[in-house]
């Protein structure tokens, strides 16, 4: 394979919504180039980018797949994405090592949801960006629409580059303003006629030239002289112009596709290939430290992982962007991370599944290699003259839906766990918590469809049956009224025996409550509790009651008692308790007689506070188009949700809610379905709050029929 210097490789991300035509479009510029001699199609499962046979069961993308074109002496390496928020953390993690954004838009509908929530990475990365209506040989094709949208929703910066003729099922033609030329295309696709602009549309490309021409030369000073002592760019000063524009955020260009029928891919691989930037020409990489790493093929050899995959029959596969110098086989570069020394021992151009072997990649590009040991998504392998340092690492977001996970035979928890372990390291938005208070594995996902593949994999590929169940809410329990209670344990076994009695009082505490005033304090000892709130434990003992040293005892059985409350096991916290009498024994007193005393004398105690189950409340923030809100404000209602505001974003509604965890599980999927994936949905824990009186009682009913059972 041709070794292509920095400035003529050109990496690009292609992303949309579900069914923009992503995958069709990365088949298409791979066929154009000549890297294959016939394109398949998503419907018979025989596309270089979707070959997993979960893509091929679901039809749909749910891995980034890398691949590359060579196109007129450039290389473009190509990632495509999937479409689903569910997989959104492959689109990330492609978006971070990419150099250009290429957004599909469906002329069909505009600007998605699905797009604007891809939107919000591609924005917060600065990367340059490129729009392709798709589609337009449909019956709803509708490309001023699109781009009404698009202008509305990502800005001004959004630029008119071609626009089509004829629009809809006989779609063929384009004028392209870059150009001033219309390009016919044949009936099956392919390389067009060139044709001079049509007299009634002279006019409206007059117009969009102008209109290009001046947001190319508003974005240096020099074109802007040019512009005004010529009254116009010629083509170069143009490409130039769009350029800077791209690299500066304010320059989205428009293209036209049909990515189906292979009409409009060779022009924008040729935009590509001329305008879009090369990794060198990007800003330069920042390490963890803040030190900038330039895209220079003579500095030091560093390389960022961004994607690991497990092939079977393969082992680990690596997929990294060369961020400075040289990478060969037989190379060791130190990753600091894994605190470990890899070999490099071979290197590979993918295309989907298949492999190319290749003698060295150099800076800005992008590669893959197998079986390193200790080095995982989002860390550096670099020379040592590179210094032990390590690139920013890319923030994935935390999780929406989770699931209680279990293997049906018990034989196979231990291979579980190293399973989804290893699950975790190929997607990291995918995280498993072994969770000691709810007694569950949990898996945490961005979605339902997301933990279900998860089941698919693991039922498919690691041939391990499991069982999903609903996850636990962890509850607290509190109190809400000061109460008294006493216990004497005493046993008696022959020998010493056992002897020790508390009494205490137990009141709800509250920040900057008043200091206790019944009995005199001795000490207090404040304890902030692992799972929240705080326990304050007065010693009040006078006279010698109860022996200092038998004081921690009793803290020690309180503390286990708040560790399994009496209502429903959950933690307990926000207690102050206050030991202000007692009796010990001579010879039978000791530490376990004392901790059995203060554990059941709070436990009484507990029972008389009126007690109270907390339940976490989360804020929820859910934006989607203005025919929706009635759907969405149902499905709130029926969830114990309340209402906390209403606000507008780029023309679509956004509802604020609280909701409690209990109900948050099931609404993501919920809202999905009544609005077809339209709407974007976050939430952020926001507080522990009391669980209604009829929920409580039924909580603590199960619990206690589960206890005696």
């Amino acid at each position: 394979m041709k070794t292509y210097d920095e400035k003529h490789i050109k990496n690009i991300v292609l992303l949309g919504a579900p069914k923009s035509g992503k995958t069709t479009l990365s088949e298409t510029m791979l066929f154009e180039a000549g890297i294959i001699s016939k394109r398949g199609t998503v419907e018979e499962k025989n596309t270089i980018s979707d070959y997993h046979d979960i893509e091929h069961e679901r039809s749909n993308s749910v891995y980034a797949t890398c691949m590359h074109t060579e196109w007129r002496d450039y290389k473009i390496n190509i990632i495509d994405t999937p479409g689903l928020e569910d997989f959104i953390g492959e689109v990330i993690a492609a978006i971070r090592v990419c150099d250009t954004a290429v957004l599909l838009l469906n002329a069909q509908y505009g600007v998605e949801v699905g797009t604007e929530l891809i939107w919000d990475y591609v924005d917060k990365y600065r990367k340059p960006t490129i729009l392709a209506v798709n589609q337009l040989d449909t019956e709803q094709a509708n490309f001023n629409k699109t781009v009404e949208d698009a202008t509305r929703i990502l800005g001004n910066a959004v630029t008119v580059m071609q626009y089509p003729v004829n629009q809809g099922p006989g779609f063929n033609a384009i004028i392209d303003l870059l150009k001033m030329t219309l390009y016919r295309f044949p009936e099956n696709g392919g390389k067009p006629e060139k044709l001079p602009i049509p007299a009634d549309e002279k006019e409206r490309a007059e117009q969009l030239h102008n209109a290009l021409v001046e947001k190319a030369a508003e974005n240096d000073d020099t074109l802007m002289e040019l512009y005004f002592e010529k009254g116009s760019l010629d083509e170069d000063e143009l490409r130039q112009g769009i350029k800077i524009g791209m690299l500066k955020h304010q320059v989205f260009p428009v293209f036209c596709l049909s990515a189906k029928n292979n009409m409009g891919s060779g022009r924008l691989m040729g935009f590509i290939d001329n305008v879009a930037p090369s990794a060198v020409e990007m800003p330069p990489e920042m390490t963890e430290a803040g030190k900038e790493v330039p895209c220079n093929p003579a500095g030091p050899a560093c390389l960022f992982i961004f994607k690991t995959l497990q092939e079977p029959h393969i082992g680990r596969l690596s997929f990294f962007k060369v961020m400075s110098g040289e990478v060969r086989p037989g190379m060791e570069l130190i990753n600091e991370k894994g605190n470990t020394t890899e070999r490099i021992s071979q290197l590979f151009i993918a295309d989907g599944r298949n492999r190319n072997n290749v003698e060295s990649l150099r800076a800005g590009d992008i590669g893959c290699t197998l079986k390193l040991k200790n080095t995982l998504t989002n860390q550096t392998l670099c020379d040592k003259s590179f210094g032990a340092q390590q690139i920013d690492p890319i923030r994935f977001p935390s999780p929406k839906a989770r699931v209680a996970i279990e293997a049906k035979n018990k034989g196979d928890d231990e291979k579980l766990s190293e399973v989804l372990a290893e699950i975790h390291m190929e997607d990291p938005t995918l995280e498993v918590e072994f969770n000691r208070e709810l007694k569950q594995v949990i898996l945490h996902g961005q979605g339902d469809l997301h933990l279900l593949i998860t089941k698919w994999r693991l039922e498919n590929i690691y041939k391990m049956q499991v069982d999903f169940h609903a996850a636990k809410i962890p509850y607290r329990e509190t109190i809400r009224k000061p109460a008294l209670a006493s216990y004497r344990h005493k046993k008696q076994s022959g020998g010493a025996g056992q002897f020790g009695e508390v009494f205490l009082k137990i009141e709800p505490w509250y920040e900057g409550m008043p200091p206790f005033k019944d009995y005199t304090v001795r000490d207090t000892e404040e304890v902030p509790l692992q799972w929240g709130g705080k326990l304050v434990f007065n010693n009040c003992i006078v006279g010698g009651a109860i022996d200092n040293r038998f004081l921690p005892s009793i803290l020690k059985g309180v503390m286990e008692k708040m560790q399994e409350g009496p209502l429903t096991g959950s933690y307990v916290r926000d207690i102050r308790v206050s030991v202000y009498d007692g009796k010990m024994h001579p010879v039978d007193s000791n530490d376990i007689s004392f901790k059995i005393a203060g554990m059941m004398a709070f436990r009484e105690a507990f029972h008389q506070a009126a007690p109270q189950l907390l339940e976490p409340v989360f804020d929820l923030e859910a934006t989607a188009p203005d025919v929706m809100m009635g759907d969405i404000m149902s499905e709130l209602q029926s969830r114990r949700s309340i209402i906390t505001g209403m606000d507008t974003l780029n023309g679509y509604q956004v509802i604020k809610a609280r909701i409690p965890q209990a109900e948050l599980d099931k609404l993501f999927s919920a809202l999905r379905n009544v609005t077809q994936g339209k709407a974007k949905i976050k939430s952020q824990f926001a507080e522990y709050a009391p669980v209604p009186p009829e929920l409580q009682k039924k909580l603590s009913d199960e619990y206690q029929k589960t206890e005696a059972a």
